[in-house]
């Protein structure tokens, strides 16, 4: 017999998915413990569970799934070859679909460039040059450096966004699964007017760059073309700017208002690491993860929940949801949640430039 751990380990379905199998009808545990409700499961069950992954994987819908698992053990395999079949159809006309759509998506793309330049591109033919103060760039480094892609197949997100604009400095760091913003004012320039200038730091040159700003004093930004350098005290670090195509930070972060709740984080770390998890595996990698599930209700509370319900409860990435945390830096901080597919928020309640967000886990119960 098998725990409902070790089966999710096996089989490559998550606990979550398992749990809804079982609730489904589709995969029901040979036994369960009448007092603790733990799931057990037969020798006989994990090529069924094996063969829920590779169906969930390719995309079959729950009532196929359904058929195909109760005419798997018979005799009489014709209507799972065809429910296979017309699946493999659907998923090769939807692929056509799609391959239609990309590339009129490309067309558009190529339209585009031909009647405009690069968002990214640079305005100055001189250097650009900000002075910042020095403790003030290094706290929203580290409110942001979290976020940061690691991934090499995007290497326009494998860094830190500086977007200069008036009179303030933003840094943004996203990885597709979450996003940090931070700001600080820009105290003295040269050569710069006030208009939009923007350089993606990559992440080794951004880690240089913070360990030149210390407790005091300030430190200069220099933005040519392609190049930017720091500089602190008698030292200065600099290098090539990433390359384009960094997401307009902007519109990701323009959310309708959602249910907000201020929370005691010392208390609150604690209550997600020893509070209930669900174990989930991404479907783009196959890394695994785990998943709390939040509670955030309109009278301004938040709590860690077992299971999810419709609407008012979302599921975030637990560790993203800790590094978020930790590099808000506060005691006290604001979480905001909505219904949907909307990201959670975490917010200062004493820096309305400095904030995070992380995308919602889809947790089946």
């Amino acid at each position: 017999m098998r725990s409902i751990g070790e089966m999710a380990r096996d089989s490559g379905l998550g606990v979550s998915a398992l749990r809804f199998y079982d609730g489904a009808g589709v995969l029901v545990p040979d036994w369960v413990d009448p007092v603790s409700g733990y799931r057990w499961y037969g020798p006989g069950q994990l090529d069924e569970a094996r063969l829920l992954a590779h169906l969930r994987r390719a995309g079959m819908p729950l009532a196929d799934i359904r058929l195909v698992t109760a005419g798997w053990s018979g005799s009489d395999t014709a209507l799972v070859l065809k429910l296979l079949s017309e699946h493999l159809l659907r998923l090769e006309r939807g692929l056509s679909d799609a391959r239609h759509a990309f590339s009129t998506v490309r067309a558009l793309l190529d339209a585009r460039e031909t009647t405009m330049s690069s968002s990214f591109a640079h305005p100055h033919t001189a250097a650009v040059r900000l002075t910042v103060s020095a403790p003030g760039l290094a706290a929203a480094l580290d409110a942001v450096r979290f976020a940061a892609s690691t991934d090499p197949e995007l290497p326009m997100l494998g860094g830190v966004l500086f977007d200069a604009e008036g009179g303030t400095l933003r840094v943004v760091a996203t990885d597709r699964y979450r996003l940090a913003v931070s700001a600080t004012a820009v105290t003295g320039a040269g050569g710069y007017d006030g208009s939009r200038v923007q350089a993606v730091v990559p992440s080794p040159l951004v880690d240089a760059m913070r360990a030149l700003l210390g407790s005091d004093g300030s430190a200069e930004l220099r933005i040519e073309g392609n190049g930017v350098v720091l500089e602190a005290g008698e030292r200065q670090a600099g290098g090539r700017c990433g390359g384009t195509g960094f997401p307009d930070y902007r519109r990701l972060s323009r959310l309708p208002a959602g249910r907000r709740a201020s929370v005691d984080v010392p208390a609150f770390r604690e209550a997600l690491i020893g509070g209930p998890v669900r174990s989930q595996v991404r479907e783009e990698d196959g890394e695994a993860y785990e998943v709390s599930v939040l509670e955030v209700t309109d009278g301004g509370t938040v709590s860690v929940r077992e299971h999810a319900s419709p609407g008012d409860r979302v599921g975030v990435n637990r560790a993203f949801l800790l590094e978020a945390l930790a590099a808000a830096d506060r005691d006290r901080l604001v979480l905001e949640a909505g219904t949907g597919p909307r990201p959670l928020t975490i917010s200062r309640g004493d820096d309305e430039e400095t904030y995070s967000m992380l995308m919602p886990v889809l947790v089946e119960d």
